[in-house]
């Protein structure tokens, strides 16, 4: 993976998170929360952070997984510059709850490389939601949807649970092999 012609070559690496990651997971997840609220309306708490349960879970419960992306350049110490975080890896579909790309890295090709490692580290179902007021997610995830397994994919709306308030969020299901 390379940056434009006139910033030194890139390689990204990606692998499942460990413990020893947490501190950079927990300064990822204020950005990814941060981005997100533009699109949900949420805002952090008394203490300045944004809910978190879903991070916390990661490294709780044996039923989910995080991965970790960085991007190395040159020499200079690797740079975090993204996550994935699953669930449900002992059900019938694994679910991807949360995604994140720091902004730096966007439209480099670094997202779709996660999620396709992400993807292809547990064969089998999966869901992935979004919001459609986030219209680059929208154009992301059918994309990735694509890459991963042509037009073998569907898309539907579903109710936030316990939020009526809310806009569905869309779901998209694909099983990869």
């Amino acid at each position: 993976m390379t940056n434009s012609p006139e910033s030194a070559p890139t390689r990204l690496t990606i692998r499942a998170a460990t413990p020893a990651d947490r501190p950079v997971l927990e300064r990822l997840w204020l950005l990814f929360r941060h981005d997100m609220s533009e699109v949900t309306g949420a805002l952090p708490g008394p203490t300045g952070q944004f809910r978190r349960e879903r991070l916390d879970a990661t490294f709780t419960d044996p039923g989910r997984s995080g991965f970790l992306a960085h991007l190395e350049s040159d020499g200079a110490p690797p740079s975090p510059v993204g996550f994935a975080l699953v669930r449900a890896l002992d059900g019938p579909a694994r679910v991807l709850t949360s995604f994140f790309v720091v902004r730096g890295a966007r439209r480099g090709g670094v997202g779709r490389e996660l999620a396709a490692q992400v993807l292809a580290s547990y064969p089998g179902r999966w869901e992935i939601a979004f919001q459609d007021a986030n219209p680059p997610a929208v154009r992301f995830w059918r994309a990735v949807a694509t890459d991963a397994v042509g037009r073998a994919w569907t898309e539907q709306h579903r109710p936030v649970p316990g939020r009526p308030d809310l806009p569905p969020d869309t779901w998209i299901s694909l099983t990869t092999g």
